[in-house]
């Protein structure tokens, strides 16, 4: 029996057209093909006809797929001498649980290789024009998961990050928009900061929502800006109206 491995790979923010060439080879080359709900179903084209594709999503609330019956799945087919592919949203490492299954791979004694994908951090944020370090603006970014908003193990240190760096993006978020932004304000962060919501990001059904943190919970609702969504704190979201304003200001010189 030829060999198995296991590739876990990142497959971008979800534009299809993101991924990283090594990523879309080992795509081409599964037997088994597990992937996530954020995946874009787009890049399943490229797999064998007769590679299977096995769907383990999971939305807030909800999971298709316990974790451990996936870490199984990939065991057991790779033990089989299959490829096996574990097609995760974004980048593998960053909120993916990349790294708990890259462990059991390796307890398992099976070989396997981890690819990197572009996260959504900084996928979505190119996306809507908004750097997450600009020079004179921000020098430094952390990334938060708002699903520990109501971890009472393990919090989000607000209180910190309100402080210690330039610019906040946080992942899965917006269902606690309203609590990210009074531990914000809380900890000392001027209501005048600005904000940007960016839904589907790198998708063609993205949407951009800017405000600041005094009103930006008010225009979240009103625009029912739902996941997935990425929430951008910092003075860089100013930038996005800049470039717009040069948009609008080239259109009108050609006109």
């Amino acid at each position: 029996m030829r060999p198995g491995s296991v590739a876990i790979v990142g497959a971008g923010p979800g534009d299809p057209e993101l991924i990283t060439i090594k990523a879309m080879l080992r795509i081409q080359e599964a037997d088994v093909i597990l992937y996530d709900r954020l995946v874009n179903e787009e890049l399943l084209n490229y797999a064998k006809i007769e590679a299977l594709r096995i769907y383990c999503g999971k939305s807030p609330g909800h999971h298709s797929m316990p974790q451990e019956t996936i870490e199984r799945l990939m065991i057991q087919y790779a033990a089989e001498g299959h490829k096996v592919v574990r097609l995760k949203g974004g980048d593998p490492f960053v909120f993916g649980r990349g790294g708990e299954e890259a462990l059991a791979v390796a307890e398992a004694g099976i070989p396997y290789e981890v690819i990197p994908g572009i996260t959504s951090a900084i996928g979505a944020a190119a996306s809507a024009g908004i750097p997450l370090t600009h020079r004179g603006l921000a020098a430094s970014f952390a990334i938060v998961t708002g699903s520990r908003c109501h971890d009472h193990a393990s919090p989000v240190r607000w209180d910190i990050l309100a402080h210690s760096v330039d610019t906040i993006v946080v992942y899965m978020g917006v269902s606690q928009l309203s609590h990210i932004r009074e531990q914000l304000l809380l900890h000392g962060k001027d209501i005048t900061t600005p904000v940007a919501l960016i839904e589907n990001g790198t998708t063609s059904r993205q949407r951009t929502v800017t405000g600041t943190l005094g009103n930006i919970d008010k225009l979240a609702a009103a625009m029912k800006i739902a996941n997935p969504a990425l929430i951008i704190v910092g003075e860089v979201v100013k930038v996005r109206e800049q470039l717009l304003s040069l948009e609008i200001t080239t259109r009108s010189q050609i006109g």
